[in-house]
């Protein structure tokens, strides 16, 4: 009988030598991760996604859903009956009404009702799809970011963005299959980069961070006096010792580090020309704010969104914070929404206008909502008024991608604490965005740790009425 140390030695040659192997097989996978594009699971209404997470949890009340009989309760008791599921005393004890102070406009042939503070979502209303019925499991930042995001309040597993280019692959060998563009206001998500991370997936699969400044990618470019064709020699010089420590070690770390640096290598030859604005109109700069103080940082980033989309980046996740407005929601909603309504309605506008609008899904969503009452451990004197998370209702909206413009999908009672019709769970979304893709989110599937996962857990539906 062979002993252990044979036995072993038998299993490697066979998984380095076997046409077969397994490690031939996870290492050409891996490869090819940012090189491919795998054919849906069905025909597809969009080849592309773009999520403008708004991360800290806008005011659905002040942004979406109009509530005007919350007017005359503004200032008294909330009825104890509304807050089933409340279980912190002090807020029982002392919740009272906050009606919103934003006039709500209706636009569009649709209708849409939107705050005042966002006309210029108005002017795309007929395009974009309004969901008023969301709810959430988490109420707090951290976990709702990754619920979604990742599909689960728990920290190590593939975000969205991952999910599908590990199902779809790349439609640009040159550009990643999944970029994250940031910008901020007040402070950064809470979730931080584990909102975009690939998880126990192959690392290939993780966003790429781009910068709003200096260098877009880190360390992308050739450091001084380093021409092309050095760099050529030094990548393949890298690769060949990396492919020999992938032989000796079946890593499959090593194999996805391979992919990370040629990637990077075809990078330094597509990035320059993607972010260079210079062809782009005045008009279409004014468009997205580029020209504006306030709406740059964000409008630059929706420009560029466009720009990736238009070259075959598959998921492109903007990540705009902070909304948390514990205090002072008027106001800081006020800011927030001049840096983001602009540039955001540009881009749904722009995409319809070069005929990339059927083929991309634009969705605008939060972590969770903002409660019917004020906040009062943070004060109540006039103008320090804010709202607190509420995980039980809240709005986000999709346009593009096949889905119906100017439609209004589900309700909240009369003071947006509960939903009473059509409610949404983040598990629907992400099995709603892989649909349109193509995907079937069941099926959709990865093997870690002895059980296959999923973007939508064991939940999920597809809200098929939306197409």
């Amino acid at each position: 009988m062979k002993n252990l140390g044979d036995a072993l030695g038998d299993r490697r040659r066979f998984l380095k030598e076997s046409a077969f192997g397994l490690g031939t097989l996870a290492f050409g996978h891996l490869l090819r991760a940012q090189d491919r594009s795998s054919p849906p699971h069905f025909p597809s209404t969009a080849k592309s996604v773009i999520f403008l997470f708004m991360a800290g949890a806008p005011s659905q009340l002040d942004l979406y859903d109009p509530k005007p009989s919350m007017r005359r309760w503004h200032g008294e008791p909330v009825p104890p009956s509304l807050l089933k599921n409340l279980h912190d005393p002090i807020i029982r004890g002392s919740a009272r009404v906050m009606a919103s102070p934003r006039t709500f406009i209706r636009h569009g042939a649709c209708g849409l009702e939107l705050s005042d503070y966002l006309p210029h979502l108005g002017t795309v209303a007929d395009e974009i799809c309004l969901i008023r019925s969301m709810w959430t499991d988490q109420s707090n930042h951290h976990p709702a970011q990754l619920a979604l995001n990742c599909g689960t309040a728990f920290a190590g597993h593939p975000s969205m963005g991952s999910w599908v280019t590990y199902g779809l692959g790349s439609q640009n060998a040159n550009l990643p299959a999944f970029a994250v563009l940031l910008s901020t206001y007040r402070k950064g998500p809470e979730g931080g980069a584990q909102n975009w991370t690939s998880g126990f997936l192959p690392s290939p699969y993780r966003g790429v961070s781009f910068r709003g400044e200096g260098d877009a990618v880190l360390h992308l470019s050739n450091p001084p006096g380093l021409g092309a064709e050095a760099q050529k020699a030094r990548i393949e010089a890298v690769r060949e010792l990396n492919r020999e420590r992938y032989r000796e070690t079946l890593d499959p770390e090593i194999s996805s580090r391979i992919a990370s640096y040629e990637l990077a290598y075809r990078m330094q030859a597509d990035a320059p020309e993607l972010l260079d604005f210079s062809g782009e109109s005045a008009e279409t700069l004014k468009s997205y704010g580029l020209t504006g103080e306030r709406t740059r940082a964000f409008g630059r980033n929706c420009l560029l969104a466009r720009r990736m989309v238009e070259r075959g980046v598959r998921f492109v996740q903007l990540c705009h914070s902070n909304w948390d407005d514990h205090s002072e929601l008027d106001a800081h909603l006020k800011v927030n929404c001049e840096m983001t309504d602009q540039p955001a309605a540009a881009l749904v506008r722009d995409l319809k206008r070069r005929g990339l609008l059927d083929q991309t899904l634009v969705v605008w969503a939060g972590e969770f909502g903002r409660t019917p009452m004020n906040e009062v451990r943070r004060g109540t004197s006039p103008g320090k008024e804010g709202r607190d998370h509420h995980p039980y209702a809240f709005s986000l909206w999709m346009a593009g991608g096949g889905i119906k413009g100017g439609l209004s999908y589900g309700a909240t009672d009369d003071l947006g604490y509960s939903v009473i019709e059509k409610p949404v769970h983040p598990h629907d979304l992400q099995a709603t965005i892989l649909h349109a893709l193509g995907m079937d989110h069941t099926r959709l599937t990865y093997r870690f740790g002895g059980r296959d996962f999923r973007l939508t857990d064991v939940g999920g539906k597809v809200l098929h009425e939306l197409f």
